[in-house]
């Protein structure tokens, strides 16, 4: 059976979640490294050590990374077409396989919002050098960015000739998988907002609860395996950015 290798923050969910829930959900073997105690390559400069090894010919950005024997693959989108052919999480053919890619892809443009919200000008200058640009652009995402992406995601589910409760077809993908950690960091950071959002997208609220339900999900979860929220990840809370 194969071993993947995720290498990802230790401390956070942010990007890497989305990967760790498709390796859960899909119950493959897989070692989270950087978890790992030092003494067994784990640790945050084991990560960056990686990160710059010479030896990876191809090598990644930043976290996350996937290592499959020989084969080095950064990037979640990247990561998540890799292996959801191999988990059974990509749909029936090219086409499912494509459309599922394409959601994750959405998906990931606002990931990238969320996070802006809180680091409008520099990743580099801590938040509250930034707060009064933080407001005015979280209150254009809660207000107007959030409830379009939903919406969005509502209409993907209504139309699926299949039915609403998948994206892709009649089986989970990788796709609903992230849809819900896209709601459950939504939740986390703006739960007004949020709220008001998927009051709208019945469907997306209901696939993120059967999402949820699902067995390894749920044991996932509840495990120590799942990080908990923090402000140190993408989705943060900040009572003045929520409204």
């Amino acid at each position: 059976m194969t071993t993947y290798q995720l290498h990802y923050w230790p401390t956070i969910q942010g990007r890497g979640e989305f990967v760790r829930l498709a390796l859960e959900a899909a119950g493959a073997d897989y070692v989270d490294v950087a978890r790992l105690p030092e003494s067994k390559g784990g640790g945050e400069s084991a990560l960056g050590d990686r990160l710059d090894d010479p030896d990876i010919v191809r090598p990644s950005f930043a976290p996350p990374f996937l290592i499959d024997g020989d084969i080095v693959v950064g990037q979640t989108a990247a990561i998540l077409l890799y292996l959801g052919p191999r988990l059974g999480l990509a749909g029936v053919g090219e086409s499912d396989g494509l459309w599922t890619h394409q959601l994750q892809l959405t998906i990931a443009d606002v990931v990238a919002e969320a996070h802006d919200t809180h680091h409008p000008i520099s990743t580099g200058a801590y938040y509250e050098d930034q707060r009064d640009a933080a407001v005015q652009r979280a209150r254009a995402f809660r207000e107007e960015r959030i409830p379009k992406y939903l919406n969005w995601f509502e209409r993907v589910l209504q139309r699926n000739p299949a039915g609403p409760s998948h994206l892709v077809g009649d089986v989970l993908t990788y796709a609903d998988l992230s849809l819900f950690q896209l709601v459950e960091g939504l939740r986390y950071a703006f739960p007004k907002a949020a709220a008001r959002a998927l009051a709208a997208a019945p469907a997306v609220e209901k696939l993120h609860d059967n999402v949820r339900r699902r067995q390894r999900v749920h044991d996932y979860l509840q495990s120590p395996r799942r990080i908990a929220f923090n402000e140190d990840g993408i989705f943060r809370r900040y009572a003045e950015l929520d409204g």
